[in-house]
């Protein structure tokens, strides 16, 4: 696992200068009359897929959803999805209710793009265009890498299709802001300290950054056997901040932008109930603190990195092997 984090500025890297790949891959298969977009995913990939319903439908203008793969497997559902631009999103490309929801998908009309690190897989062969990761072989069971370009893939994506908040010079930054990152490893080393024996563990964000926060769950409870549950800030106040109380580990991510002002009033109301708040942002105050300068819609990859590295040491700190969790394999064949 720490292997594989370390390559991801060279993979984001080798991302930024195939972006011109996937504008020609977007242009040769995207609809002529786009009604909106679907993405299809799982695991890493549909915490990935969050970001891209966000940054897809500012940069469309049209609706953005995620397909609910039981409706076309178990339930052979009906559907028109003419006008649809079909994202469908698997790391190593070989899960099968991806390949067959992308395929049902493509048969009721949809346009198939696959972001996938698996070229040659089942995936592939199903779109009827493909960006690949390129991000070589990933042998940890917790993707990093492939989670990282997933991310900038969808970023790019949305580049091609309309305005969105970054420049070109943000996005070949982002190689060198998580290349400084990952040689910064201190926060989460003595946040992993205090964590080392929680029993739960509360995660939460709003906007751009609610895919990282929820990554970071996913994380934490493939690598360290520990139960986290991972909340918009404003969907934790419809009820279940009733089950924070004193001692409740809480981890408060946050970047400045139009969500964080209601961000810093949950971690208030947070710690006004005796949870143990621990910040994720800019500030000098922060547990782990992000890098400044990062657009907020990037933003999400630096996130991202701090969750891997964070996970990476409350594993080992509790004796866990991250890179083969119990019961769990590289390949989930849902």
């Amino acid at each position: 696992m720490a292997a594989e984090m370390a390559e991801q500025p060279r993979v984001l890297a080798g991302l930024v200068a195939r972006a011109d790949e996937l504008r020609a891959v977007v242009g040769r298969v995207g609809p002529r009359q786009l009604t909106g977009v679907t993405l299809v995913a799982r695991g890493s990939s549909a915490c990935a897929a969050l970001f891209g319903r966000y940054v897809l439908e500012v940069a469309t203008g049209r609706p953005v959803s995620e397909a609910a793969p039981s409706l076309h497997t178990l339930y052979n559902t009906r559907v028109d999805y003419s006008g649809q631009l079909v994202v469908a999103m698997s790391q190593s490309g070989e899960t099968p209710e991806i390949v067959a929801v992308t395929e049902r998908l493509a048969a009721a009309g949809a346009s198939t793009i696959a972001i996938t690190n698996g070229v040659d897989s089942p995936l592939a062969q199903v779109a009827t265009g493909v960006f690949a990761l390129d991000a070589g072989i990933e042998r940890s069971v917790p993707a990093t890498k492939t989670v990282t370009a997933e991310l900038l893939a969808l970023a790019l994506l949305a580049s091609a299709l309309g305005l969105v908040g970054f420049a070109a010079g943000d996005v070949q930054a982002l190689p060198d802001t998580v290349e400084s990152l990952l040689s910064d490893t201190g926060g989460s080393a003595d946040l992993a300290r205090s964590l080392r024996h929680a029993e739960s563990l509360l995660v939460v964000a709003r906007g751009y950054l609610l895919p990282a926060a929820l990554e970071l769950a996913l994380k934490l409870e493939e690598t360290c056997r520990l139960a986290v549950v991972a909340y918009s800030a404003a969907e934790l106040r419809h009820g279940h901040i009733a089950s924070i109380g004193p001692g409740t580990p809480a981890l408060v991510m946050s970047v400045p932008g139009p969500a964080a002002a209601d961000v810093a009033s949950l971690r208030a109301e947070l710690a006004a109930l005796g949870a143990l708040t621990y910040r994720v942002d800019e500030s000098d105050e922060a547990a782990m603190r992000l890098p400044a300068g990062t657009p907020e819609v990037l933003s999400v990859v630096p996130a991202v990195i701090r969750a891997q590295q964070l996970a990476l040491a409350l594993a080992l700190s509790r004796g866990y092997d991250p890179d083969a969790p119990t019961g769990l394999s590289k390949v989930t064949l849902t």
